[in-house]
């Protein structure tokens, strides 16, 4: 026997799901209008995230930005190559992985718990990709995340010259010509595809030991 969720029926037209009937006065079950909702639009915000960055408005404010980003990380870091010829995702896959590893050490709600290894892969994967686009190490994460969110709007604006500007900053320090260039030839970065995989499953770990 098929199992089906407490409270659905399967006894509609080819067995699918049915929503229970009302209860007495036309009302419903208490909290089952509120789930349906949630379960129709969070696929629809889900894929909307997909397209833009997960750091930021995470999910419409549904959601975490600390976890959405480690849980799209293997979706835009686990490859990065697939963002040759697509400087705008580029830059904010970098931005991604700069929000990830800093966020993952100072985040009070993660830097207690998160296992060691995986802040150490993070910061490895940060070393890679600041060394390929042209970014001291030693940079603070933020003004180079600004930095990379203002160059990818300007780029999907159109603009290349204020992208050019948003990379002047001291911390690009091979200049935005060939910073711009790199994000354009992003190849795969070994140490950026295994942090990606590692901090989607470190976010698994914590869901399920926070229950």
């Amino acid at each position: 026997m098929q199992d089906v969720q407490p409270g659905i029926r399967k006894d509609g037209p080819g067995g699918s799901p049915t929503v229970p009937s009302p209860l007495p006065g036309g009302r419903r079950p208490a909290g089952l209008g509120r789930r349906l909702l949630l379960g129709a639009i969070l696929p629809t915000l889900a894929l909307a995230a997909c397209a833009t960055d997960p750091t930021t408005d995470y999910l419409f404010g549904f959601g975490d930005p600390v976890r959405g980003a480690a849980l799209y990380a293997p979706r835009n870091l686990g490859d990065t190559s697939r963002w040759a010829d697509q400087p705008a995702e580029a830059a904010i896959a970098a931005a991604q992985l700069e929000f990830l590893n800093d966020q993952f050490r100072t985040n009070p709600r993660y830097a207690p718990e998160v296992n060691p290894a995986v802040t150490q892969q993070l910061g490895a994967a940060q070393a890679e990709m600041r060394a390929f686009l042209g970014i001291a190490p030693d940079a603070p994460a933020e003004p180079v995340i600004q930095a990379l969110r203002h160059a990818a709007a300007a780029l999907r604006a159109g603009s290349r010259a204020r992208a050019e500007a948003a990379l002047s900053a001291p911390a690009f320090t091979a200049g935005p010509l060939v910073t711009l260039a790199r994000l354009a030839a992003m190849p795969r970065l070994p140490q950026t595809a295994a942090a990606a995989g590692m901090v989607a499953a470190e976010i698994n770990r914590l869901d399920r030991i926070r229950g």
